[in-house]
């Protein structure tokens, strides 16, 4: 077992990298990122100032989900290297000091997945089949799916066996990827296997794909529309009015999801340092505290604030929110403003008369633009750079852990032109295109402008197309210069580690609303002019930094603009 350094609360206040590895690097050229690659650019990694690195799934894969779909949780996909070079990753990162995460996908498996190959092989009423949801086909034949439901990716959640046995299994997401039914006890039992597997190979976390979902109660819901997850929180908010703090629903949310994480919980404590988990969970304010819980994963993810519209007003009171919900867990928030999921928030910015606030995937004249491939108005990429990297230097001054992904602190926006032919996300497919699906966050990275596929691999295609204006933002052409995007990252992050001390904040009252201004200890103030209009910066300040890399002069503080103020 590789050891770890002492420190049990290393994550409170991190700074975590996401790294997609089919688009990080490509070592062998075939077109794929690979683990080798991702090893090649620690020196990288360490330069950025980061405190660990996020992997996404590197697992064996039929990569109908973009690796999402896990047919073997224990092993690294051959496309992406072997579990040595998984060995050699890990130490390289610790002797660099940065720590490593990897994701868990514990709701579904891939199709390919040799439980569910042989649960369908068994056949009806078999014991193979209790480790997935199987259930009866309705009608005299039995060839009508069990329930209505639509499943996230769009049409049946259900599948049929393929054996003409009246049988359909349930998914979540797309076919490829049938459910786990966490009531079963191999299940379970193999899950701690894995999480230990990789604890025993140096991982300090891990990142719970869908945390909110893994349980599911299919006796009392006969065919009904059932809540997405905008209409769900609205319906809590209105049972909270009343007094009624919880809604049951089939399968999200559901109370008995925290014994599960209250097990992993007791696993986590056999290792010194405990792991410690973050939560991927779409669910209302008041439920984060659940999965945030030191007797739970520890950590939850904080989408709120990639919810906001650039407005400080927003800002403040997601903010406000989401310190609340972490102090009752007991935990530290987490900010994120792009990830593997979601539009790069350099687009997302860009988009000013866009209705993109509130619930974003489920505003219908939002989803309507995005049909439109961005075109109607344009995505104003410079106004989203210059808000999206006020949003990154005002997010790194709170409290909390912050997690950046790849491409973020090259300002990189959303690749908008893929074909429709050339489009790999299930969400895209089985929608018909009605999605244009989370392709365009997934590109390769441009590393070198002078080579071949812009210094992702040097021999094949990437597995998505780069468009020609991504070697603008290559790191070759970013290392130089204090106001490229990559260095102000850098800059930013070491001043920053310098600064993070106690988990505090304290609002300095404004008249002006589209001010969000406020301090942390040891004299450290941040202020955002979220506003297109200069504003007087508060006098005896010395400025550490802004987010758009010109000096102040005569104490003004351009609009869409932060600053880091330190008290003279």
């Amino acid at each position: 077992m590789l050891s770890r350094p002492l420190d049990s609360d290393w994550w409170r206040q991190a700074v975590i990298y996401q790294i997609y590895p089919r688009s990080f690097c490509d070592s062998n050229g075939d077109g794929i990122g690979d683990l080798k690659g991702i090893t090649s650019k620690v020196p990288y990694l360490s330069s950025l100032g980061i405190d660990a690195v996020w992997l996404s799934p590197f697992y064996p894969s039929g990569l109908k989900d973009g690796g999402y779909d896990v047919s073997d949780y224990r092993d690294v996909d051959p496309r992406i290297g072997t579990l040595e070079d998984f060995d050699e990753l890990v130490l390289a990162l610790a002797d660099v000091n940065i720590k490593i995460m990897v994701d868990i996908v514990p709701n579904h498996s891939s199709d390919e997945h040799v439980w569910f190959q042989n649960a369908l092989k068994a056949g009806k009423g078999s014991k193979e089949r209790g480790k997935y949801i199987f259930r009866d086909g309705l009608g005299p034949n039995k060839d009508i799916p069990p329930t209505d439901w639509q499943c996230a990716f769009g049409g049946s959640s259900w599948s049929p066996s393929g054996l003409n046995d009246g049988q359909w299994y349930y998914h979540m997401f797309d076919s490829s990827q049938p459910d786990w039914n966490w009531d079963n006890l191999e299940v379970q039992e193999d899950f701690r296997e894995t999480l230990r597997f990789w604890a025993n190979k140096g991982v300090s976390g891990f990142r719970i794909d869908v945390a909110h979902a893994l349980v599911k109660d299919f006796s009392n819901y006969p065919n009904l529309p059932l809540p997405n997850w905008k209409t769900l929180c609205e319906l809590r908010e209105k049972k909270l009015k009343n007094g009624n703090k919880h809604i049951t629903h089939p399968y999200m949310d559901r109370d008995e999801v925290q014994e599960i994480y209250k097990d992993w919980r007791k696993l986590f404590k056999e290792y010194d340092p405990p792991l410690f988990a973050v939560a991927e969970c779409w669910v209302a304010p008041d439920r984060k505290p659940l999965y945030a819980s030191s007797e739970g994963l520890g950590q939850a993810f904080s989408f709120d604030i990639m919810l906001c519209n650039f407005n400080a007003k927003e800002f403040r009171d997601c903010i406000t929110h989401s310190l609340k919900d972490s102090q009752e867990a007991g935990s530290s928030t987490t900010w994120v403003l792009s990830n593997h999921d979601e539009l790069r928030h350099v687009t997302r910015y860009g988009l000013p008369d866009v209705p993109n606030a509130g619930y974003p995937e489920f505003d219908d004249a939002f989803n309507e633009y995005k049909r439109s491939r961005f075109t109607n108005p344009p995505v104003d990429v410079e106004t989203g750079l210059r808000r999206a990297r006020a949003a990154t230097l005002m997010i790194l001054g709170l409290p909390g852990s912050t997690y950046i992904y790849q491409g973020e602190e090259l300002g990189l926006p959303e690749v908008i032109e893929i074909s429709d032919e050339e489009r790999q996300d299930p969400h895209f497919h089985r929608t018909k295109g009605e999605c244009l699906g989370r392709d365009g966050c997934r590109v390769p990275l441009p590393w070198d402008s002078n080579r071949k596929n812009f210094g992702f691999g040097d021999d094949k295609k990437p597995h998505l197309p780069q468009p020609e204006w991504m070697k603008d933002y290559s790191v070759n052409l970013q290392k130089s210069g204090e106001e490229t995007t990559l260095n102000f990252c850098r800059k930013a992050l070491e001043i920053r580690k310098d600064l993070v001390n106690e988990e505090q904040l304290e609002w300095i009252s404004q008249d002006n609303q589209q001010v969000l201004y406020f301090s942390r200890p040891g004299n450290w103030e941040i202020i955002m002019n979220a506003s297109k209009n200069p504003i007087n910066l508060p006098k005896d300040r010395k400025v550490l930094i802004t987010s758009n890399g010109s000096s102040i002069e005569d104490g003004i503080l351009p609009g869409e603009t932060t600053a880091w103020l330190s008290v003279e």
